[in-house]
């Protein structure tokens, strides 16, 4: 699969021009199309299409076409009012990745002024579109090329589809590196197997790829293990199986994604 259809989600929080910049980075690196979808969700204080509202979405607009113009990428605007439509923002978005490669979001920022985006937003969107789904930090610049990618490996059905559906990318990539956390003192022979493997797979697809094995203690969160590493290595993405089963057999954010979506420093790319 080729990376062709990008789908951006837009917004007025102060991130949205470094995660413009991110999605114009890959879809030149792929030549892509970018879809950027800006989202009318109506606070219940605020007229129905009055000034601020249709303000914001002007100042949004002009940010994306200016940017991608640019750019000199391919591009359009997609404007969607959830009051119309009558489904959520994250109904909205999933609907949409149907029709994509690749869907791009935003971390969510609980403390940014105009926040009106869910915070459920990348495990709703993760679950429901069937398609990968990046999420940018909402602190930093994200404007180089994604050329060096980690894939945080636990052999199972997760961490298999991430890597399938970051091939793309990784065939791009200069360096990949797939990386294991395991105790101290234990280096299991399954876990080096099963990356071998995976690295036999990838080779095969043209990517070749290292394996990092990292040995810590019980007590260090493995999530801290995980973006220590990808600063470490100067990672520009982070691809990792993120949802783990309940009691009851539904899916959700395991521990690691959670703990990553809230204190991620890198762009981190989920499938489900």
């Amino acid at each position: 699969m080729a990376l062709k259809d990008i789908l951006l989600h837009l917004d007025n929080s102060p991130s949205c021009p470094s995660r413009i910049e991110f999605a114009i980075k890959m879809a030149q690196t792929h030549d892509a199309h970018i879809k950027g979808v800006y989202i009318l969700s109506h606070f219940y204080h605020v007229p129905r299409h009055g000034l601020g509202t249709m303000e914001a979405t002007k100042k949004a607009e002009e940010l994306f076409r200016s940017m991608t113009e640019q750019a000199g990428v391919s591009a359009e605007w997609l404007l969607v009012d959830w009051m119309v439509v009558g489904v959520s923002v994250n109904e909205i978005l999933t609907l949409n990745a149907y029709y994509s490669d690749l869907t791009i979001i935003g971390q969510p920022d609980q403390t940014a002024p105009d926040r009106n985006t869910p915070f459920e937003l990348p495990e709703r969107l993760g679950l429901a579109s069937g398609r990968p789904v990046v999420m940018v930090p909402y602190a930093g610049t994200f404007s180089s090329p994604v050329e060096r990618v980690m894939i945080a490996w636990k052999s199972g059905r997760e961490s298999s589809r991430v890597v399938n559906d970051a091939l793309p990318i990784m065939k791009k990539a200069r360096h990949v590196n797939v990386v294991t956390v395991g105790s101290e003192g234990e280096v299991e022979e399954t876990v080096e197997r099963d990356v071998r493997r995976v690295c036999d797979y990838l080779a095969r697809h043209g990517v070749t790829a290292k394996h990092d094995q990292i040995l810590t203690t019980s007590h260090f969160p493995i999530g801290d293990v995980l973006l220590n590493h990808a600063c470490e290595q100067k990672m520009d993405l982070l691809a990792m199986g993120a949802f783990a089963p309940t009691r009851r057999g539904n899916f959700v954010f395991g521990p690691i994604a959670r703990h990553l979506t809230n204190h991620m420093t890198v762009p981190i790319l989920i499938s489900h």
